[in-house]
C-alpha cells in the first residue's frame, strides 16, 4: 500500500488524462500488493495424497458381535431405544482378559467433498485416523458420533455439535463401558479426530472436568478450538481458553495441511503450557487418510506415540 500511495504523489497530473492513467496504474500495483500470492510457491510445494498409494484398507463397520480384527457397530447401554450408535474395533491381536490403549475418534462434518477427491460423510464408520495409525493392531479404536436430540429423538448428528451435552454423556459412558466390557485401559485413552473431530478433541473432549479426565493424550488433525471464530455458540477465544485450561499438560499432536503456524500464534497467546507436538502436513489434502499410507507424517505420529510409551504397531 505504501507503493501505491508513493507512486500516487509521485507524478502531479497536468490534464484529465494523465490523472486516469496515474489512477490504471494505481490499480495495478494494488492488486498486485492485495490479491496476488504471497508465496506462489507455497501451494505448489504441497503434494496430493492421492500420488501415494494407500498400504492400509479401514475394514467397513458391520453388524456382527465384536471379535478381534472386526468393525462392528454398537450402540452403548442407556441409548439402547435411540438411532445412536458407534463404530467399535477390536484389535487384530485382541483376547480376553488384556488391557489394551484406546482412540476415542471423532469425524469430521458430513457432506464435504473439495475438487481434489477428499469426501466426508460425517459418520463414525467414515474415520480412518485411528486404524491407519494402529495398523489395526494393539489399540482398541472406537468412532464416536456427535448425537443429535430433536422432537424426543436421539441419533447421530452428521453436521457440527448436535447437543453437546447429549454428546460428552454418551462419550463418558461409552469409554467408560468398552474400558470394562473390551478390555480397555483406562489409563491409556487417547482422543483423537479430523476437521470437525479435531475441533472435538477440545471443544467436546475439554467440555467439563468429567470428561476431560479420561484423557491420556490427543490427537488433532486439521482445525484446532479457538484459532478462529466459527457459527456455533462457544467458538469465541474466551470460552475456548476455558476449555484448554482442563488439558493440563497432557500432550497434543497437533497437524494441518499447508502448516501449523496459525495455531501455534494461537496456542502462544493462551499462556498456556503443554508438551504440544506440531506436524507441519506436506498434502494440500483436507483428509484423515494419510494415516492409510506410508508417508513421513503417519512415521512422525507412530514415532509420537512411542514417545509416550504407547505401542505404535506397522502392518
Amino acid at each position: 500500500m505504501l507503493a501505491v500511495g508513493i507512486f500516487y504523489r509521485s507524478v502531479k497530473p497536468a490534464t484529465t488524462e494523465t490523472f486516469a492513467v496515474r489512477l490504471r496504474w494505481c490499480s495495478v500495483l494494488l492488486w498486485l500488493v492485495v490479491c496476488a500470492p504471497c508465496d506462489s510457491s507455497a501451494a505448489s510445494d504441497l503434494s496430493d495424497l492421492a500420488s501415494i498409494p494407500p498400504d492400509l484398507k479401514t475394514p467397513p463397520m458391520t453388524q456382527d458381535a465384536p471379535a478381534a480384527g472386526k468393525r462392528v457397530r454398537q450402540t452403548t447401554p442407556g441409548w439402547e431405544s435411540t438411532a445412536v450408535y458407534h463404530a467399535l474395533y477390536l484389535p487384530k491381536n485382541w483376547k480376553p482378559g488384556a488391557k489394551f490403549p484406546v482412540i476415542v475418534e471423532y469425524p469430521g462434518n458430513g457432506g464435504f467433498r473439495n475438487k481434489l477427491g477428499d469426501v466426508c460423510n460425517g459418520t463414525p464408520e467414515g474415520c480412518n485416523l485411528g486404524y491407519g495409525l494402529s495398523g489395526g493392531a494393539d489399540y482398541i479404536w472406537v468412532c464416536l458420533p456427535f448425537v443429535k436430540v430433536a422432537d424426543g429423538r436421539k441419533e447421530n448428528a452428521l453436521n457440527w455439535w448436535g447437543d453437546p451435552q447429549e454428546t460428552v454423556a454418551y462419550c463418558v459412558a461409552t469409554v467408560r463401558h468398552l474400558c470394562r466390557a473390551w478390555g480397555g485401559d483406562e489409563r491409556a485413552v487417547l482422543l483423537a479426530g479430523f476437521s470437525r473431530g479435531s475441533l472435538a478433541c477440545n471443544y467436546i473432549g475439554l467440555r467439563d472436568d468429567t470428561i476431560a479426565g479420561l484423557w491420556r493424550a490427543f490427537i488433532c488433525h486439521s482445525h484446532y478450538d479457538g484459532v478462529r471464530r466459527w457459527s456455533y455458540a462457544d467458538s469465541d477465544r474466551d470460552s475456548a481458553l476455558a476449555r484448554l485450561r482442563r488439558l493440563r499438560g497432557r500432550p497434543q499432536l497437533i497437524s494441518q495441511e499447508g502448516g501449523t503456524a496459525d495455531t501455534r500464534r494461537y496456542l502462544e497467546s493462551t499462556g498456556v503450557r503443554a508438551p504440544f507436538e506440531f506436524l507441519d502436513f506436506p498434502f494440500r489434502n483436507h483428509s484423515d487418510q494419510w494415516t492409510l499410507r506410508d508417508c513421513a507424517p503417519r512415521r512422525q505420529a507412530r514415532a509420537w506415540l512411542r514417545s509416550l510409551g504407547l505401542p505404535a504397531s506397522c502392518p
